[in-house]
């Protein structure tokens, strides 16, 4: 690729914060059968309350805790104010965007950023609140024992003020100007929203990018130029790291996992930490996500008992509908290696031991074909008994509209309720 390197310049890692991945992968087997390569996840990750604050009804935790590999994953942990539970636990699954450079602070109240974690910093330093530092949820797991003393944790990229006003221009782009998490809050439960594997907390370190990902930035940075954009160091990131993506399922190929298998990896663990935090009903757990965030919904219930109940929006289809055309428009997260032979994506959903699911489609989804979408519903229909599976087709393009949260949030108060009811669509959107 390139015949330019030299002993005084290094070869820079194409890994970089991630180079303990390949020996926790080799030391943790996955189950064979399991398409997507998800390793082993520690049983009680050690989640850590790093500090706590109250808006408008809702309190909201900073939690974080440290896998075996790579840095610590931080998330956010919101419930109603003065509501000690039990309450129903959502996992909230932020979407891709295209953007790495943060994770869920998507789905929260945009004045929440803290400019603490304005650049990397050593686990332990200054990021853990004083007063809750030794706090610990869930039991710690021994799978950290052989980590780093140091091992170094991503913050975001961008200052307070700043990262602000790119997570509330998201919201208005995707969601409806909406901060998800929060107000799945403010609408009764306890919702858990993580960083997952390559975004956020959890991104690569890009700062020495790998040749092939250098050579696509500095095109970018050219492009960029001739158009008189300055970009923000969060843009140079999000820029290597759309085509760091390919290294990462690369290197994910060749360890006998999958992009996606890695995210599920998180995922499965974050899942574990909501339904051990105090005051979540660990028997009424339910996840929700919006695009790449729905196809990581899906997964996870289709992975994990216990997921008693979830929503998809704007990510169904069947695989056969994604060619010739569709293909580019999508990432590894959807796109893994031999998934396809246990059947249509739509299937996998069906085989979940939920006991309810939600799909909302977009008819005017820039990403999929409405004749996908409409077979996808069809199959759901056929594999699934009466009351278990809901779809609803909403006019509008790929963006998870308020109005279609609010039928979200409808389904999971009515299915993780004690005594569930089937439930109804809302008419005119079927």
């Amino acid at each position: 690729m390139n015949s330019g390197s030299t002993d005084a310049a290094p070869r820079p890692s194409a890994i970089g914060g991630y180079e303990d991945w390949p020996a926790y992968i080799r030391s943790h087997p996955r189950h064979i059968a399991d398409a997507l390569g998800v390793p082993d996840v520690p049983a009680h990750p050690n989640a850590v309350l790093e500090s706590e604050e109250t808006h408008d009804g809702v309190t909201t935790s900073r939690v974080s805790w440290q896998l075996g590999f790579g840095p610590r994953t931080r998330a956010w942990f919101l419930r109603p104010a003065g509501v000690t539970g039990p309450l129903p636990g959502v996992l909230a699954l932020h979407c891709h965007a295209g953007i790495k450079s943060r994770g869920a602070d998507r789905l929260v109240d945009a004045r929440l950023v803290d400019p603490r974690l304005v650049k990397a910093n050593p686990v332990g330093d200054n990021l853990v609140h004083p007063r809750l530092q030794a706090a610990t949820p869930v039991e710690a797991d021994p799978v950290n024992a052989n980590l780093p003393d140091r091992h170094t944790s991503t913050g975001p990229l961008s200052g307070d003020r700043a990262a602000a006003a790119a997570i509330s221009a998201l919201q208005r782009r995707l969601y409806g100007g909406r901060p998800l998490a929060t107000w799945l809050a403010s609408q009764g439960f306890a919702v858990l929203a993580h960083d997952t594997f390559s975004w956020g907390s959890r991104r690569f370190d890009l700062s020495t990018p790998p040749w092939r990902t250098s050579a696509v930035v500095e095109g970018r940075k050219a492009l960029w130029r001739e158009a008189g954009v300055v970009p923000s160091e969060a843009d140079l990131y999000d820029a290597a790291a759309a085509t760091h993506e390919d290294t990462v399922a690369k290197a994910a190929g060749v360890l006998g996992t999958s992009y996606a298998g890695m995210v599920a990896h998180d995922d499965l663990a974050a899942l574990r930490v909501l339904a051990g935090l105090p005051g979540v009903d660990g028997k009424r757990v339910g996840s929700i996500g919006f695009s790449g965030g729905g196809g990581r919904s899906l997964t996870l219930a289709a992975l994990s008992p216990l997921v008693r109940s979830f929503v998809v929006t704007c990510m169904m289809t069947t695989y056969r509908s994604l060619f010739p055309s569709y293909l580019d428009a999508h990432s590894w997260l959807l796109q893994t290696p031999g998934l396809g032979r246990l059947g249509e994506y739509p299937e996998l959903a069906a085989r979940s031991a939920a006991d309810t699911f939600l799909v909302q489609y977009a008819l005017a989804d820039e990403l999929y074909p409405e004749a996908g979408m409409r077979d996808a519903d069809a199959i759901l229909r056929a594999q699934t008994v009466a009351g278990r599976y809901s779809g609803s087709f909403w006019p509008g393009g790929h963006a998870f509209v308020t109005d279609m949260q609010v039928e979200a949030a409808g389904f999971l108060q009515q299915s993780l309720s004690p005594n569930p009811r089937v439930f109804a669509r809302q008419n005119g959107h079927s």
